[in-house]
């Protein structure tokens, strides 16, 4: 059985109510009809019926959910409440209303409201345009410092990894962390990793130098350097390593003879890239050159999960994400 399948088998236990609010897109309701057939989660289409049954075509949706915002019952509660958390940022009642026919923060409200548990988008959308609404509506989740993003890379006929698996973040949100950010990101990545693998996780902080094999470079290494302290500091029981090139982090062989000793070196799991020019290069190269499933960039860090997608998306990579934020879902209701 694959990661991705393990996942949704995890996930009917709680069949979680899943909104997708791109429904004007083929991709998007091709994934509504597998997640349906395949009985691990709920979803609810965002849309007008007539609009989406003619997107769908022969793609049965009879027995899926689908939403109108314009006819919706409790539009005026859903804009209400809108407007109470965003009143004290000028907003009014007029504006809500306005903006919640916006099919993303429609969705968004619903996942407030209590009436679904998460959001996917992201195959129409720009990254800002799915999660500002979740930073507006939903909040960062308690104890948390920093929402950031990542994919879960599964590596066919792989031996590094988890057999191939592994987390990299943040490859999806945050442009250029500090190392106090970095290190937040670290920590949310190892958490999401026990979540989703039930593995024990090994980070490794990734640079152009291992161990102090290059000059510190204020911004460059040297940041990579402190938020491992930093990691180490605030969660010692955590298996983390850096800084750490990215042979010496996967290759045992190369793990060994670059940083003799270390309990993360060659055998890591989760790789935290120190920038988004790294992070997003490195998933999109093993993702075309070794045909990875890639999937994400799952968030980690709001209240409720809100994910977003690759606007290159397929609909595989929908079904897989929204099985993802099910579990997240659970993890978060428990």
């Amino acid at each position: 059985m694959s990661f991705i399948d393990t996942v949704k088998e995890r996930a009917k236990a709680s069949m979680k109510t899943i909104v997708l609010p791109e429904a004007s897109d083929i991709r998007v309701i091709e994934a509504a009809r597998k997640v349906t057939d395949e009985g691990f989660a709920k979803v609810v289409l965002i849309g007008n019926p007539d609009e989406i049954r003619n997107v769908a075509g022969d793609i049965n949706v009879s027995d899926i959910t689908i939403v109108d915002p314009n006819t919706f019952d409790r539009y005026e509660e859903y804009a209400n409440a809108f407007y109470e958390l965003r009143k004290a940022k000028g907003m009014t009642i007029e504006q809500a209303r306005e903006t919640l026919k916006h099919n993303i923060y429609f969705g968004t409200m619903m996942v407030k409201m209590g009436d679904a548990d998460g959001l996917v988008a992201g195959s129409v959308c720009s990254t800002s345009d799915t999660l500002r609404p979740a930073l507006q509506i939903l909040k960062t989740a308690p104890g948390v410092k920093l929402v950031s993003a990542f994919f879960l890379m599964n590596v066919p006929n792989c031996e590094y990894g988890e057999n191939g698996m592994f987390i990299f973040s943040d490859s999806g949100l945050n442009v250029n962390p500090n190392a106090d950010e970095l290190s937040e990101i670290a920590i949310s990545s190892a958490k999401t990793w026990k979540l989703l693998t039930q593995t024990e996780p090994k980070v490794a902080m990734l640079s152009y130098s291992t161990m102090g094999s290059a000059p510190a470079v204020e911004g460059m290494n040297a940041k990579v350097m402190e938020a491992t302290k930093l990691v180490k500091e605030k969660m010692p029981e955590l298996k983390v390593d850096g800084e750490m090139q990215l042979d010496a982090a996967i290759v045992p062989s190369v793990g060994a003879s670059k940083a003799p000793g270390s309990e993360v070196a060659g055998n890591a799991n989760v790789l935290i890239f120190p920038d988004l020019n790294a992070g997003n290069i490195g998933y999109k190269l093993v993702e075309r050159l070794a045909k990875a499933e890639a999937y994400g960039p799952v968030t980690q860090g709001i209240a409720r999960p809100v994910n977003d997608l690759s606007r290159g998306c397929k609909s595989d990579d929908i079904v897989g994400v929204v099985a993802i934020t099910a579990l997240q879902a659970d993890a978060m209701d428990k």
